[in-house]
């Protein structure tokens, strides 16, 4: 079947930009095409420096004849509904219309309408352009007027100069501001620019590979640059540092990849190495080399280069080893000059940077991180005294040369600046400022050392309270503060550090408290103040009593604080723990687990994440068992016909049940093992032997079944009713102190 080859020739796409615009080009012709009634077969996407590419296989030459009901007025509806149901319709004639009995409209007027399907050609010279023109780019740019583009109303990343468009080996013919489809393309600027006249896409991609000198696929690019790289540093027994981002960067930049090895000056290896892989990458888009020896960096780099060069390369090489030495040389600069001035005597800089509006300087937001960690200290045996050293030194850097030209080095030039100091800092302190940033993505590692975990956890919980507390909150669409970034994060620390500490325990609620009332308060004053209010309360959970006399106390000394502000606190709390919650679902699903689950155990206002985990994993396993899904049934069974005779009587009927006169002996086997199970259950909960606690209700499992099958729980005799409702009300209870088994699906 015939096939549609569209390419749109530019001016330099950003390398970024490049594998998004080939999807919605792919994407965008597909909804296209098949809305007019064309199928194809298949559809692949190109794309490179200079162009977007699409070739569509399969397609009709024309859309199929289609048939369309019109349905007009009611029989006998006045002349003027027929008349104009007879134009919408195209008929001549009412009789020409069929009856049908259509629900809720009763007998109406059908018109059996033909439509006749369009030429493919046509429906792609109207379909390519309102796809130019309505294309998304994340920049994009208007040119003109110019010779081609007289009006200079089209947007598109950068001028386009050609598009090449034809189906079934024919040009389609349409014109865009100026600029005409037809079949030539152009390759290689340097080596093969032609133009070259093509018909189909094999022809297009035989000539733009050996006439034109370009590879057309950037995944061919891509394996092009790794294979030769690492085969040209395996050559001097070296080893290529792997940089995914960099290598499909410069995969867009390059149409016909020639990759060259070069010289570095040695004398710049004794830069910290980050300082060097960020100058080569950042700057001119180079690899790193290293050496298996000695484990560092060796005097090398990889440059990919965009044409064959006579040399093989050579003068390439040293024209851009020249160029990287005076990148270094600033880097070096900047090194030496830093490293005049103490990290801690930069602290006082830090007040002149706003970290937000609403949440003061980043010398703001490191005192309160400081008070924050040394307040959590204790729960991961870390020394108050390091976590106070290196919460007050771990945003100084951010005011260094350095990171002003490199602020991917935040966190890692101030460790750096804490070991080379004249007396320097502890290595863990040093660590600590390196990594309380961690992790920044999915795939970075978290902290692990004690310092670098609570200070990690400080800095992360102090952005989250402090933006929780001023509204600023992420959206369905926008996170511009990095907020679920941050909260998973601190989950990921601490489930794999084991940090027992929940969510409400005093230091959290006391920075969150912290945040709600400077939010609420006039802040100057508020800060001149506030540290001579004596706090009522000690670490631990934070009961309501406790702080409502310490929110009472900035109540009565700020008359401009509403007095509702414990309400609003613990409102602000919960709001908190849900984003919480969401988050620990989106980390525990990518492992398997259930989100019903993780609600069953949150609604038991468990704020403690390890706990939380372990509860939900003995949780899954004993639902997957036939006595776990059996206890489950059980549970909703009872749970509903509580809910039902509770909401009838007014009245909930919780209380012990006991065995009755008369009573079936499923009655008297089911109270028994409600007696023996549910201690035992409690007792496993209190040792946090959660599998324990379900093996324990497991044994609920058949006398809840006999039960069910055997006894009426709505007995004629009253006080006989109300004993089996109470036996309901203890396996609900005794299943609730596990998870809540009513928001388990199933």
């Amino acid at each position: 079947m015939p096939q549609l080859l569209l390419e749109i020739l530019s001016e330099e796409i950003p390398a970024r930009m490049q594998a998004k615009a080939e999807a919605d080009l792919v994407k965008a012709l597909m909804d296209g095409l098949t809305a007019a009634g064309l199928m194809p077969e298949g559809i692949k996407g190109f794309s490179g420096p200079r162009r977007l590419v699409a070739v569509v296989e399969g397609l009709p030459v024309k859309s199929a004849d289609v048939v369309e009901d019109v349905i007009g007025p009611k029989e006998g509806a006045p002349d003027a509904a027929i008349q104009g149901f007879l134009k919408k319709a195209g008929l001549s004639d009412i009789s020409q219309a069929h009856v049908h009995d259509v629900p809720k409209k009763g007998r109406v007027y059908v018109a059996h309408v033909r439509k006749v399907g369009r030429q493919t050609a046509d429906v792609i010279a109207a379909l390519v352009p309102q796809i130019i023109r309505g294309f998304h780019w994340p920049k994009s740019m208007r040119w003109g007027p110019n010779l081609t583009n007289k009006n200079g109303d089209l947007r598109w990343v950068r001028p386009i100069s050609r598009i090449l468009c034809t189906f079934d080996g024919e040009v389609v013919p349409f014109e865009i501001e100026g600029i005409r489809s037809d079949n030539i393309t152009e390759g290689h600027r340097v080596m093969g620019r032609g133009p070259f006249k093509v018909r189909r896409f094999d022809d297009y991609a035989d000539v733009l590979r050996n006439k034109g000198r370009v590879i057309l696929d950037r995944e061919e690019r891509r394996e092009i640059i790794l294979t030769d790289a690492k085969q040209l540093c395996a050559a001097q027994n070296l080893e290529l540092v792997d940089d995914i981002g960099l290598l499909e960067e410069v995969a867009g930049l390059a149409e016909h990849p020639v990759v060259i090895i070069g010289d570095m000056d040695a004398s710049f290896l004794d830069l910290p190495p980050e300082v060097i892989k960020l100058s080569m990458r950042t700057h001119q888009k180079y690899f790193a080399v290293r050496d298996p020896a000695s484990g560092g960096l060796a005097p090398k780099f990889i440059v990919v280069a965009n044409l064959d060069a006579a040399d093989g390369g050579k003068k390439i090489a040293e024209g851009n080893s020249r160029v990287l030495s005076a990148r270094l040389n600033d880097a070096r600069f900047f090194w030496d000059n830093d490293r005049k001035v103490s990290l801690e005597s930069r602290f006082e800089k830090l007040g002149n940077i706003v970290f937000h509006e609403k949440l003061g300087t980043v010398k703001d937001k490191a005192e309160r991180v400081s008070m924050l960690a040394k307040l959590i200290a204790h729960s991961v045996d870390a020394d108050p005294f390091d976590v106070d050293r290196a919460a007050m030194l771990s945003k100084c850097d951010l005011v260094s040369d350095m990171v002003g030209e490199f602020p991917e080095l935040e966190g890692v030039m101030g460790r750096y600046y804490a070991l080379n100091a004249l007396r320097p800092e502890r290595s863990d302190v040093a660590e600590a400022i390196r990594d309380h940033y961690k992790p920044k993505g999915p795939s970075d590692d978290v902290p692990a050392n004690p310092v670098s975990t609570v200070l990690a956890l400080a800095d992360k919980w102090d952005s989250l309270a402090g933006f929780w507390a001023n509204g600023l909150l992420p959206t369905g669409s926008s996170d511009p503060f990095g907020l679920r970034r941050a909260a998973l994060g601190f989950i990921r620390i601490v489930l794999t550090n084991n940090v027992r500490m929940g969510l409400r325990a005093y230091p959290f609620a006391r920075s969150l408290a912290d945040h709600h009332l400077r939010a609420s308060a006039e802040r100057k004053k508020f800060l001149e103040q506030y540290g001579s209010i004596s706090e009522p309360f000690s670490r631990g959970e934070v009961s309501e009593a406790a702080f409502s006399e310490y929110m009472a106390a900035l109540v009565s000394k700020f008359p401009g604080l509403e007095s509702d502000h414990v309400e609003k606190f613990h409102k602000l709390q919960v709001n908190l723990l849900s984003f919480f919650a969401d988050r620990l679902k989106v980390h525990l699903r990518e492992q398997g687990a259930r989100h019903d689950l993780i609600d069953a155990v949150f609604a038991l206002g468990e704020d403690d994440l390890v706990l939380i985990v372990k509860r939900v994993e003995a949780l899954g396993e004993f639902l997957a068992t036939e006595d776990g899904k059996n206890l489950l049934a059980g549970y909703k069974r009872a749970a509903n016909i509580l809910a039902i005779e509770e909401k009838k009587d007014g009245k909930s009927w919780s209380g012990q049940g006991i065995s009755m006169p008369g009573d079936p002996p499923e009655v008297d086997a089911l109270v028994s093992a409600l007696g023996l199970a549910a201690p035992e259950a409690t007792s496993a909960l209190e040792r946090e032997d959660f599998a324990g606690a379900m093996r324990a209700l497991s044994k609920l499992r058949g006398p809840v079944d006999a039960f069910f099958d055997k006894v009426t729980v709505n007995a004629d005799v009253a006080d006989v009713r109300v004993n089996r409702l109470r036996i309901l009300s203890q396996i609900r209870d005794a299943l609730g102190r596990v998870a809540d088994f009513s928001k388990v699906e199933g």
